[in-house]
């Protein structure tokens, strides 16, 4: 098991305001939201797995992360920001976006469905953090998204371990695999990133779907690079079930960059 990290072992000594970009500290603002509020899903897969205590408790440290690096944002977010009040933006999250964490039925349809699903998530945080860390040029940040990012990836191996040990049970074929993984790509265009990202930024106002929600991927799809593409397009395809090289993966990582590329640069 990999060592847990804690706010401690963080730099903080080290911020350097002359090197904030104002753009990140709004996509950072954004995303302690999202992640501080990992801990309620994790309840939601312990219910799930209401059988399996070995991957209940891998959940709760699962969750435990998903606080911690809500927590480490939000400190660099508040050095960035005096202003930046968390308490309040996680508030106007958390009464605006609502997710059912109550069910103890997977959504997917079966656990494998659902380890799918938490895959693909991964694998967009980890890519993302990882483009974060590398376009932000203040040195406390690139540090957290560095941990971030490993630590993602890791959580990554834990439910495609997870899901290859339930595929025997439930026998989902490729078909039902990608779908699922394709069908949870296409939810990243649901109201949470929005949403985080309009409670973290001054959302007083009336909250506008389409504005946040161009706001939020213009900045966030700026910091991808080609390799970032490369590699979430192979933990997609891995996830998926399907051949992650050769023709497959060259034709879906040209066609995501050309759309990430796209929404970098809408007006």
């Amino acid at each position: 098991m990999a060592a847990v990290w804690t706010l401690d072992d963080i730099p903080w000594d080290r911020f350097d305001r002359a090197k904030l970009d104002p753009d990140i500290v709004r996509l950072a603002k954004a995303a302690s939201l999202v992640e501080y509020n990992g801990g309620a899903y994790a309840q939601h897969l312990c219910r799930i797995f209401a059988d399996d205590p070995q991957f209940q408790d891998a959940a709760r440290r699962w969750g435990d992360d998903e606080i911690r690096h809500g927590a480490a944002l939000w400190h660099w977010a508040a050095l960035a920001d005096p202003n930046f009040d968390f308490s309040d933006a996680f508030a106007r999250f958390r009464a605006g976006y609502r997710a059912d964490f109550d069910s103890d039925k997977s959504r997917r349809g079966s656990r494998c469905g659902e380890m799918i699903a938490r895959c693909i998530v991964e694998t967009g945080t980890s890519s993302y953090y990882s483009a974060l860390g590398e376009a932000a040029e203040e040195p406390v940040l690139k540090e957290i998204c560095r941990r971030i990012a490993a630590d993602e990836f890791r959580h990554y191996r834990l439910f495609y371990k997870t899901l290859r040990r339930y595929l025997p049970h439930e026998r989902i074929g490729r078909l039902t695999r990608a779908r699922i993984a394709f069908g949870r790509i296409v939810e990243t265009g649901d109201d949470e990133l929005a949403y985080a990202y309009f409670a973290a930024n001054g959302g007083d106002g009336a909250y506008d779907r389409r504005r946040y929600s161009r706001d939020y991927a213009r900045r966030a799809c700026a910091v991808y690079r080609p390799h970032h593409v490369e590699r979430m397009t192979a933990m997609t395809l891995k996830a998926a079930g399907l051949p992650s090289n050769g023709r497959l993966g060259r034709l879906v990582g040209g066609l995501v960059w050309a759309a990430v590329r796209r929404r970098a640069a809408a007006a």
